[in-house]
């Protein structure tokens, strides 16, 4: 199984009964979970017998389980990027990777780039691609020519780009993987959400053409006197269904916000602007 879906009831009705009719048992299928967020990797505790995982992608979601500090010290991250501090300690309640999280006891085994999975008469590559997250993978079979791009390509939305502590510039990893996987013969990409069409390539430089987008947007924030990522933010256009950035639910705001700081460092990076940090970080003009 690639990827399982929410640890939701729901969600584990609907796989249960899926494997079912394929003849298969719960707890003696593997799952290769292309990244570690909850809606990739939630069930994986309830079906799995094995685990197949980045090992930086593993690492974080233990610690994300695990330790009592890892929510308390993201929170306080992005109180000092300008998110009000009563919403962020919300967010550590109902964030996805809270509410959902996988409880797994079987057996881990970590991915590595470019080893190859035989399942059936499926051959596997597995293709690292960090960026979406910081050990997200892809796998391709080469001779059906299909990649099963998780998180790292989409079709009707754009993934979420955000800030990492383990990674220097996630956006810039996120378009180096994009080229990676531009170079595949791909005739049909089956991603971890929504529709899908035959062409990654053209996808891949619509994504690019995105990201050149919101990092002029947030250069032009910047150079206007926005200084940090919560005000830069309500300065970048987001295709949401809401008119105001008052009305965006936190959960949004928090993503945008995460979004918003990896463009702003690779801004940074760029030697486009630069950054102060004190009690605060905030971004200015070079």
């Amino acid at each position: 199984v690639i990827d399982t879906g929410f640890n939701m009831e729901e969600c584990y009705s609907q796989l249960r009964k899926g494997l079912e009719e394929l003849g298969l048992e719960l707890k003696k299928v593997d799952v290769l979970a292309t990244h570690l967020h909850a809606d990739h990797l939630g069930l994986a505790g309830k079906i799995a017998k094995n685990l197949l995982i980045s090992k930086v992608d593993a690492e974080i979601a233990i610690r994300s389980v695990i330790e009592p500090d890892y929510w308390k010290e993201l929170v306080e991250f992005y109180i000092r990027n300008g998110f009000p501090e009563k919403e962020a300690k919300k967010v550590a309640k109902i964030h996805p990777a809270v509410k959902y999280a996988s409880e797994f006891s079987g057996e881990i085994v970590f991915l590595n780039d470019r080893e190859i999975l035989e399942y059936g008469n499926f051959s596997l590559k597995v293709i690292s691609t960090p960026g979406h997250t910081p050990g997200h993978v892809c796998l391709y079979d080469a001779d059906k020519k299909i990649l099963f791009s998780g998180d790292h390509i989409l079709f009707d939305i754009t993934p979420n780009i955000t800030f990492w502590e383990t990674m220097r510039d996630s956006l810039g990893e996120y378009l180096l993987s994009l080229e990676k996987v531009y170079e595949l013969e791909v005739r049909k990409t089956l991603p971890g959400h929504r529709n899908f069409y035959n062409s990654h390539r053209k996808r891949i430089e619509q994504l690019k053409e995105h990201h050149r987008k919101r990092l002029y947007e947030a250069l032009t924030a910047v150079e206007k006197g926005f200084t940090s990522a919560w005000e830069v933010a309500q300065q970048i256009t987001w295709d949401l269904d809401y008119e105001n950035w008052e009305d965006l639910p936190t959960m949004q705001k928090w993503f945008a916000i995460g979004e918003t700081i990896a463009h702003l460092e690779h801004l940074v990076l760029r030697g486009e602007i630069r950054k102060e940090v004190t009690d605060l970080i905030r971004y200015y003009p070079k």
